[in-house]
């Protein structure tokens, strides 16, 4: 139950003190206008080339609309510690700082869910999709799974702000690696067979197959391999944020060091 409140109420408390977007404004126009209108392009742009149905691209971009609050939100768990001097401060903690940073992943993760399910209104009163009424519960399963596995991918790269002081640009990259190799937008059999191997092992492409899955009616039991794929791999990255947060710190506590790279 101390684990529970820990992870909870500590990131709750967290989340309110280094969410980057806390004007409704800047929230508004980064986490729910700019979604909507790569959502409208991407569909647009596959109307104009033939490559896949409105189905595809709002989908796909509906649980890669989580990926912006998750993946850098699950950063700033750890990076904007260091922006505001408090890092060295929450390393001296008593209290297990694997569960202190696995708490701050939850509120992200459902800040993603919300955007997801926010940008997947838009595809239906924009674009006219049509989703069966049974596949929501699972559909909002997927979104839950993507945008959860995401929170633990962004704390990942969160770990190397232990020992770099600039960790946004790692974050860029794997942004743009998400939108490349996960098949929200550009179909996976038209990638090298490298590109597909790397996406298997990126967040939300396994949740955007089995949201594809559940749009079209085919229902929970056809999208659960997928599903439970999404759950493994946000699993493996939760268990490699926490040893690199370990190995990180005990290499800071050995130098006496946060500011080695």
């Amino acid at each position: 139950m101390r684990t529970l409140r820990l992870m909870g109420i500590g990131g709750a408390l967290a989340y309110r003190a280094l969410f980057n977007w806390t004007t409704p404004a800047m929230y508004t126009g980064t986490l729910l206008a700019g979604p909507t209108f790569q959502l409208l392009f991407f569909a647009y742009l596959g109307r104009q080339l033939q490559v896949a149905d409105d189905r595809f691209f709002i989908v796909g971009n509906a649980v890669l609309a989580a990926s912006t609050a998750c993946v850098f939100g699950g950063t700033m768990a750890v990076a904007n510690e260091r922006r505001y001097g408090t890092l060295g401060h929450v390393l001296l903690s008593p209290r297990s700082r694997t569960v202190v940073f696995w708490g701050r992943v939850l509120p992200y993760a459902g800040n993603g869910l919300l955007i997801a399910a926010f940008t997947l209104l838009m595809g239906v009163l924009l674009l006219g999709l049509r989703i069966p009424a049974p596949a929501l519960p699972g559909l909002a399963l997927a979104l839950a799974a993507g945008s959860l596995a995401c929170g633990f991918f962004g704390l990942t790269l969160g770990a190397l702000g232990l020992r770099f002081r600039d960790v946004w640009v790692v974050s860029n990259v794997s942004a743009a690696l998400l939108l490349l190799l996960t098949g929200v937008n550009v179909p996976r059999d038209g990638l090298p067979d490298w590109m597909i191997t790397v996406g298997h092992l990126l967040p939300i492409t396994h949740a955007a197959e089995a949201a594809r899955l559940l749009a079209a009616g085919r229902g929970l039991e056809a999208a659960a391999p997928a599903l439970g794929l999404e759950l493994l791999v946000g699993a493996g990255y939760a268990v490699l944020a926490a040893l690199l947060l370990k190995v990180f710190e005990a290499e800071s506590r050995r130098r006496a060091s946060l500011e080695t790279l």
